[in-house]
């Protein structure tokens, strides 16, 4: 089967899982404190963690083609699809933009101007941390990102329905990705500071983009893994052999290292440096929520480095899946650790004014040993609008993947890719 229709049954399974995300967050919402700071924080999370697999999406998939990369042609209208949804996580994040204006939220400490008056870090830092900043340019450079994504996807859709002997359409895509590899570089690493780092807006690394971003790009090929075998479970991509998969598999593998590297880099080296304004991120972390913290390293870096280190184990179906839901999982799970600490001393600070919170918002202070609802620990709340969302992106991806057929037909690649083989 060339082209993918979605039934009836994957249909209502997604529905459903959207559906209990909405719930979730209504929930989430009528339990919530007055500031709403377990919602906001669960529609940030979720937001971000999906809009950046998209974004991974994009730039592998750019990367490949100006690499002149032809292995994974037979799937590469897997990660078009994933990009497309860089326009829905857009205006998710457009709508937190705008909650930094009428104060729908208190996910920054720096929105909060009569803070930024008396704080002389935040004061230092108001010329990038400040509300136009985050508007437009999430508008500006999240748009940019979209529109990326919408041209090399009608490129290589053209490409398939016109034939493309001249490779006419083919180079046009590499010009596009060419521009895409620098573009989501740089400014990916700025919307990151603005839209996860500055949630502890005291604090700084020059290693965070990286580390982010690198945590997005594994639950990216985890995603992929599993919508692989979901197609050829349900009869499609047949071009994609395990040769396919055990190249995916080794990604998945490398860059679980590369993520362990960074965490290590950023914890271990700032923090026997004892650079004050780097430690306290994770002396908060570190203190106050040592279970997560620590199944966080354990999760996402012992159970790929063991469970995918034999060659043999990225052919197999069944420990491919299993290794990549934890992944996507444990990356999700690193997006809350990054998060939910910083918000919830913004939100104390907001419920108790600026005496009370000062210090805790500047130095990352002990919140308490007491347990916080969906912040200590991802509750049943936090687990289903994680569901929903990923309902959400899956429907999306299988829209998408539904308009065209699921291998492009006339790319040059095409038979390099059909006849891939790694020993």
């Amino acid at each position: 089967m060339s082209q993918y229709k979605m039934t009836a049954s994957t249909r209502n399974v997604l529905f459903g899982a959207i559906g209990l995300g909405l719930v979730c967050m209504v929930l989430t919402w009528f339990g919530d404190d007055g500031n709403h700071s377990r919602f906001w924080s669960n529609f940030l999370h979720n937001s971000l963690f999906f809009t950046m697999i998209a974004a991974m999406g994009l730039f592998f998939n750019a990367a490949g083609i100006t690499a002149y990369a032809g292995w994974y042609t037979t799937f590469k209208r897997l990660w078009e699809a994933y990009s497309m949804f860089i326009g829905i996580g857009l205006i998710f994040l457009v709508i937190l933009g705008l909650g930094n204006y009428f104060g729908w939220h208190h996910l920054y400490h720096w929105a909060n101007k009569a803070d930024v008056e008396t704080d002389t870090i935040l004061k230092g830092k108001s010329s990038f941390l400040n509300n136009n900043w985050y508007l437009f340019g999430t508008i500006i450079f999240g748009g940019l990102w979209a529109f990326l994504a919408y041209r090399m996807r009608q490129l290589s859709l053209t490409e398939d329905n016109h034939g493309d002997s001249s490779f006419k359409y083919h180079k046009a895509q590499r010009v596009y990705a060419a521009a895409t590899l620098p573009v989501i570089g740089f400014t990916s690493a700025a919307m990151l500071w603005l839209w996860l780092m500055s949630i502890d807006a005291h604090w700084y690394s020059t290693l965070f983009a990286w580390y982010s971003t690198v945590s997005a790009f594994v639950a990216m090929i985890a995603i992929t893994i599993l919508m692989i075998i979901f197609l050829k479970f349900n009869g499609y991509l047949s071009v994609v052999n395990s040769n396919h998969l055990h190249d995916l598999g080794k990604y998945l593998f490398a860059f679980s290292i590369f993520w362990t590297y960074l965490w290590f880099s950023q914890f271990m080296l700032i923090w026997y440096a004892n650079i004050g304004e780097e430690t306290i991120y994770f002396k908060e972390r570190y203190n106050n929520y040592p279970a997560l913290f620590f199944i966080n390293i354990g999760l996402n870096f012992l159970v790929p480095f063991f469970a995918l280190m034999r060659n043999d184990v990225k052919r197999k179906i069944g420990s491919l899946v299993f290794v990549s839901v934890l992944m996507l999982f444990g990356h999700w799970l690193d997006y809350f650790l990054m998060i939910k600490p910083g918000v919830l001393i913004t939100a104390q600070h907001a419920a108790h004014g600026h005496e009370a919170a000062t210090e805790g918002a500047a130095h990352g202070v002990e919140h308490a040993s007491n347990f916080v609802a969906g912040f200590t620990m991802p509750g049943l709340l936090e687990l289903g609008t994680f569901i929903g969302f990923l309902g959400l992106f899956a429907y999306f991806s299988l829209w998408i993947l539904s308009k065209a057929p699921l291998v492009p037909k006339q790319d040059p690649y095409l038979e390099e890719s059909i006849h891939h083989h790694v020993i």
